[in-house]
C-alpha cells in the first residue's frame, strides 16, 4: 500500500484550499508525511542538480516493473513538492511515466504559477532527473 496520495484526491485537496498559504501549508503537510527514506538515498549520484535546496532522488522498479521512487530535501516546502511528484507518478511503469505530461496536470493544480521562479526552476529539475534516471534504468 502507497503512503501517497492518489492523483485525483490530490486534485480535490487543492482546489480546497483558499489561498495560496493554505496551499503551501498544504504541500508542507504532504512533505511530513512522505516516509523514511533509504540510507542509501544520501549519495551523491542521486542529488538533484539545480535545486537551491539539497535534494536527493533515487528511481528503480518493482517485481512488477513499476517505478519506485525514494527522496527526500532539507527544505520542507521541496519535499512536500516532491510528495506531490512522487504522488502524480505512483503505480506506472518507466515508459507511462515518461509520456505522462506532469507539466500539465501540475498547471491543473495552479501549483507552477504559484511557485517562485527559483522553486519552479528547482521543481522542474526533480522532474528532470526522475526522467534522465529512468531512461538509463529503461536502457540498462
Amino acid at each position: 500500500m502507497s503512503v501517497f496520495l492518489d492523483r485525483d484526491i490530490l486534485v480535490c485537496n487543492f482546489h480546497r484550499c483558499a489561498n495560496q498559504e493554505e496551499k503551501y501549508l498544504y504541500i508542507i503537510e504532504l512533505g511530513l508525511a512522505m516516509p523514511v527514506p533509504s540510507k542509501g538515498l544520501y549519495h551523491s549520484k542521486n542529488v538533484v542538480p539545480g535545486c537551491q535546496s539539497q535534494v536527493w532522488i533515487s528511481v528503480d522498479t518493482d517485481k512488477a516493473g513499476l517505478v519506485i521512487l525514494d527522496g527526500d530535501s532539507d527544505a520542507a516546502l521541496v519535499k512536500g513538492l516532491l510528495a506531490i511528484v512522487f504522488s502524480c507518478y505512483q503505480h506506472m511503469t518507466p515508459q507511462n511515466l515518461i509520456d505522462f505530461n506532469i507539466q500539465s496536470w501540475l498547471s491543473g493544480l495552479n501549483l507552477i504559477q504559484q511557485l517562485t521562479p527559483s522553486r519552479s526552476h528547482g521543481l522542474g529539475a526533480m522532474i528532470y532527473a526522475i526522467h534522465k534516471k529512468l531512461r538509463l534504468l529503461i536502457n540498462n
